[in-house]
């Protein structure tokens, strides 16, 4: 086997993965040394010469001249003056000898074991090389074409053939990819599985919503405004806080664009998730105000220590806050870092109208909290909704929902 091809081959890989010379020429010596080795038992008294532009490889062996009676002989950087003169006639004790060693003097067997062990080497720069290239990179976006779709995730390949892995718990739920297809992503985590790196992608994390607005919106890619929080249900609903650091721009009126036009292509890549734009503040009262949107609130009881806030709103905005299947209130409490209760303004209800507590007597108390959670405090305002609504707004089973309901009904007869 020419040993030409063999670092050409190399020297090829090296150049398209920008692997400097001095590693290149370490990582092929280190090859033809281990054959050295195998085959002499030490490269101690060996000189392997590389240039791995053209291809050419010279190994020299250096051995002292010894007397052919001496105790020396067989140590292996000594040579019998003998051995030496069929190589030059004119040698003599103490000189020494460098004979260039020949690759096809290894065999067959040691060459094609040099060969396999280059081939190993390069794979294990290769998953190296892709390790330290995707490891300071968690967070960031990507595009990548879809290469295989699996039951449990789909393979993307990267401008470089790289493989990753999308999992199906970090899609979106609407997506649908087929091969092809150009998708976009973040990095999500990088790590090493039995000397393999594993590089999973994310459509799902807040990372991949903020980084949408970084491309989308010119002003936050030019620092102008700042994307301060991210909160997503996936594929449903999201918050987006954005402040901005110029008082002449409106940061909720910059990300949204003219009629929607900016953020309709986020939405669009996120299946039409539903994305709600708010101005930033350090003012907790007011970010939480914001944060409920659309629903408007009459008043608030801040417990800072607790992490808990009791907002109080009129009867018909109770809905608007919680949101579908309670998204709202939850993405809220989110955004703002608490847990938000959501309770019906006093002044607005019906003097006929009875608290709930009233009914602990008839009505379990856990029972009476899963209606709390969903803002309902009073039995008008469990009347007011079906049987229906209730079993999918809470975690009460529909025969406890009709018990309570003819529990309310009956205080009204």
């Amino acid at each position: 086997m020419d040993s030409g091809i063999l670092i050409e081959s190399f020297a090829e890989f090296a150049s398209s993965k920008n692997i400097d010379r001095p590693t290149m020429i370490s990582v092929l010596e280190e090859v033809f040394r281990t054959m050295i080795r195998k085959k002499y038992g030490t490269d101690d008294n060996f000189d392997v010469i590389i240039n791995p532009e053209s291809g050419d490889l010279e190994m020299w062996r250096t051995r002292e001249i010894v007397d052919d009676n001496s105790e020396d002989i067989w140590d292996y950087n000594k040579i019998p003056l003998a051995e030496a003169r069929k190589i030059q006639s004119d040698f003599e004790v103490g000189e020494e000898v460098a004979e260039e060693v020949k690759l096809v003097e290894f065999g067959r067997r040691l060459v094609q074991t040099a060969r396999q062990t280059l081939i190993q080497k390069i794979k294990d720069m290769e998953k190296e090389i892709m390790f330290e290239k995707y490891k300071d990179q968690v967070g960031e976006m990507i595009t990548g074409e879809v290469y295989q779709t699996l039951r449990h995730e789909v393979i993307i390949v990267d401008s470089e053939g790289n493989e990753l892995s999308l999992p199906r718990t970090e899609q979106i739920s609407k997506d649908r990819f087929r091969k092809g297809e150009s998708v976009k992503s973040v990095i999500h985590k990088v790590e090493m599985n039995n000397g393999s790196p594993k590089i999973t992608l994310s459509r799902t994390s807040p990372l991949f919503l903020e980084r949408l607005f970084e491309v989308e919106i010119p002003e936050i890619y030019d620092g102008i405004i700042s994307v301060r929080r991210v909160v997503r249900e996936p594929g449903e609903r999201a918050k987006v806080a954005v402040e901005s650091y110029d008082d002449r721009i409106d940061p909720v009126g910059a990300c949204v664009g003219m009629k929607g036009s900016r953020i309709h292509s986020i939405v669009r890549e996120l299946g039409n998730e539903n994305i709600d734009v708010i101005n930033y503040t350090d003012n907790l009262e007011l970010l939480i105000s914001r944060a409920l949107s659309p629903a408007k609130v009459s008043s608030m009881q801040i417990d800072r220590d607790a992490k808990r806030v009791s907002v109080f709103l009129k009867p018909d905005q109770v809905s608007l806050a919680i949101g579908k299947g309670g998204q709202n209130i939850k993405l809220a409490g989110k955004l703002v870092g608490m847990e938000i209760d959501v309770f019906r303004d006093i002044e607005e209800q019906n003097d006929e109208d009875v608290d709930l507590t009233e009914f602990s007597d008839e009505i379990d108390e856990w029972i009476i909290s899963e209606l709390h959670k969903i803002g309902l405090d009073t039995a008008k305002s469990v009347l007011a909704l079906n049987k229906e609504e209730l079993v999918r707004r809470t975690d009460l089973e529909e025969a406890t929902v009709e018990e309570v309901l003819d529990i309310l009904r009956k205080e009204f007869e």
